[in-house]
């Protein structure tokens, strides 16, 4: 396993975001809505770095149950709050193939919230097979099965602080 991106650079990642976000944001009612499981040590740094008020609210969808490559989504846990009152940004660790976060920004748009946005770590803009952009996006990546930083395979690999790619010898 390779470092990809070290914990210095994603620290600086979530800074540049965050000041992105606290800007567009002033004197909006923000709500960030974190797609679990991968998103949430991401959420948790942009939270902290924000300098405006926002609410937090989970989600839970996956697509990939063990794999490297995606499957059926499924939406293991939804928003019981209406969204009506509020500017609405989805935050998820990677933007891949755009399957999850298309079926998840279509079901969180026909709630009406007053705006809807997608925050990205990572985007992997090569593996699209849906047209899914973020708004706010950390860093553009290869091709490349990468964990850690919350990012897992088969549920392993979440807890490391950077973020590495990888490889046939680790699975």
């Amino acid at each position: 396993m390779e470092i990809f991106i070290s914990q210095a650079e994603l620290a600086g990642m979530v800074q540049d975001l965050a000041a992105q976000v606290s800007r567009d944001y002033a004197g909006k009612r923000l709500l960030l809505v974190c797609v679990l499981k991968g998103a949430f040590v991401f959420l948790a740094d942009l939270v902290r770095a924000l300098t405006i008020p926002c609410e937090v609210e989970f989600v839970t969808a996956s697509s990939y149950r063990n794999s490297t490559e995606p499957g059926k989504l499924e939406v293991l846990q939804d928003l019981s709050l209406p969204l009506e009152d509020y500017d609405v940004l989805v935050v998820d660790d990677i933007l891949d193939s755009g399957n999850t976060l298309s079926v998840m920004l279509d079901h969180l748009q026909s709630r009406n919230p007053r705006s809807l946005a997608l925050c990205a770590l990572l985007d992997k803009p090569s593996r699209r097979l849906v047209p899914v952009q973020a708004k706010y996006v950390g860093k553009q990546i290869p091709d490349a099965f990468v964990v850690g930083y919350g990012l897992d395979y088969a549920q392993q690999y979440r807890h490391l602080p950077h973020i590495a790619v990888l490889n046939d010898e680790n699975n």
